[in-house]
């Protein structure tokens, strides 16, 4: 199982994208942990279930087509399904992203 101090030591390494591991799953749901240096982004994609990001450090833009927030630490939001969005760090940042079936 992968731990938060081990993200640390991959986003130390880390020079083109956020380091991103499956912390725990089962069959209905996964919790991932994103780690994010400065300015890295996660490219726009969508999600097939829903979703919710915890920031637990730092400082990010969640930004779909229409909307841009700024998300703080132990800020909270939910991604819906099927809808275009990206993540951009604006400061060394670690997420969680929670999906989960209805």
């Amino acid at each position: 199982m992968m731990s938060i101090k081990e993200l640390l030591a991959q986003m130390a390494q880390s020079k083109t994208g956020p380091a991103i591991k499956v912390l725990e799953k089962g069959e209905q749901f996964k919790v991932i942990l994103i780690g994010f240096k400065k300015e890295m982004a996660l490219k726009a994609h969508q999600t097939p279930i829903k979703a919710k990001l915890i920031v637990l450090e730092g400082k990010v833009n969640y930004i779909e087509a229409q909307r841009l927030v700024v998300l703080k630490k132990y800020d909270e939001l939910d991604i819906p399904k099927t809808v275009v969005h990206s993540v951009q760090a604006l400061e060394d940042s670690i997420c969680l992203l929670i999906q989960s079936q209805d």
